[in-house]
């Protein structure tokens, strides 16, 4: 309710809390309970109209333990989008104990870039958590971070991705996908890098994952920011080896949406649906052979799905504001996730957990 109320205000300042409540379809006093919780966020005026407080900057504090992509997607929804905030400054917080997985530094890398390149005053605020410092510089993550964004304390004068680049065995460092040259050598330093971790009995799986998901940033993407892969092994109970596809351009529903009509007719009458786009892209992971330029040729997921079904894998894929989780038991579909009113993230951002114990 917080981030909505936020977002409200944001485009329409000075609501009273029953235009409030009516706006965001919840009761009344739920909504009063919500403003006077949140003094620091809210004011109110003598005759009871509610608007932002108003602040230098927004803070983004990470909880303070391993960050997924659950909690990652928490606590910026609660900030609204981040792209339409009247806060020009945007400072996200990495506590002492925040750890963060591949594919959460994956989600926020795309954001932060996009962020700049819509006039943001981004910051990454490292002071209380060097360890994840240390970690983004190993990754690579800070040589692909726009170098507009303020890295505190302060950026590592010389990468130590680029230093230790292709030493370590259970990762491959955030490589950059480029739509106008050849990406050969990242795809074979990934495939490589995952039979590594595997066995050979992998290999097709790594080779059509990489090969097709990279080709299809080249493709498809067409945006003016460059898209990244990784790779990084996790132990623990259960061992898996995480692999990350990212991108920041249309995503797919708008790449689809234009053959829909000619090509997929069916597809094309739900487009007045509320959740079309989210319909659209469970179709292109579920059923397949869906492609704007008709039978043929695709937007390069089919065979990758059907190596997640052969090998047991779990399927994440983010769009604009919503993301789906495929999981896959025995070869079979075992269950879809779908999470809905996400904030804002362009592009098309993939996660393939393979298991491997």
């Amino acid at each position: 309710m917080l981030a909505k109320i936020k977002e409200l205000l944001q485009k329409n300042p000075s609501l009273k809390a029953k235009v409030i409540a009516k706006k965001i379809n919840k009761d009344r006093k739920s909504v009063n309970s919500c403003l006077y919780a949140n003094s620091s966020v809210f004011i109110v005026d003598e005759n009871y109209f509610w608007s932002l407080a108003v602040t230098s900057e927004l803070v983004i504090k990470f909880e303070n333990k391993w960050i997924d992509c659950n909690s990652f997607e928490t606590s910026i929804n609660n900030s609204g989008s981040l792209f339409e905030s009247e806060y020009n400054s945007i400072v996200f917080v990495v506590p002492e104990k925040c750890s963060i997985l591949l594919e959460t530094a994956a989600r926020l890398l795309a954001l932060c870039n996009q962020l700049v390149g819509k006039d943001k005053a981004i910051k990454i605020d490292f002071s209380n958590c060097k360890k994840t410092l240390s970690y983004f510089d190993r990754m690579g993550f800070l040589e692909h971070l726009d170098a507009r964004v303020n890295v505190i304390p302060k950026r590592p004068a010389v990468s130590r991705s680029l230093i230790l680049k292709g030493n370590s065995n259970s990762i491959v460092e955030f490589g950059a996908v480029n739509p106008n040259k050849p990406n050969k050598g990242l795809i074979n330093q990934l495939v490589d890098r995952f039979i590594q971790q595997s066995d050979n009995g992998y290999e097709a799986v790594a080779s059509t994952v990489f090969g097709e998901l990279i080709g299809n940033i080249q493709e498809h993407s067409e945006s003016l920011i460059v898209g990244f892969a990784a790779l990084q092994k996790y132990e623990g109970k259960r061992k898996h080896i995480q692999t990350i596809i990212s991108d920041s351009g249309l995503g797919i529903a708008a790449t689809l949406g234009p053959a829909l009509k000619e090509n997929h007719p069916q597809l094309h009458e739900l487009r007045n649906d509320d959740n079309f786009e989210l319909k659209l892209v469970t179709a292109v992971f579920t059923k397949g052979e869906i492609s704007r330029f008709g039978s043929g040729r695709g937007l390069g997921f089919k065979s990758s799905r059907e190596q997640a079904a052969k090998f047991d894998a779990r399927l994440s894929i983010r769009q604009k504001n919503f993301s789906l989780e495929l999981e896959y038991i025995d070869g079979e579909m075992s269950g879809v996730t779908e999470k809905t009113n996400l904030s804002t993230i362009y592009g098309t951002h993939l996660c393939f957990d393979f298991f491997v114990d």
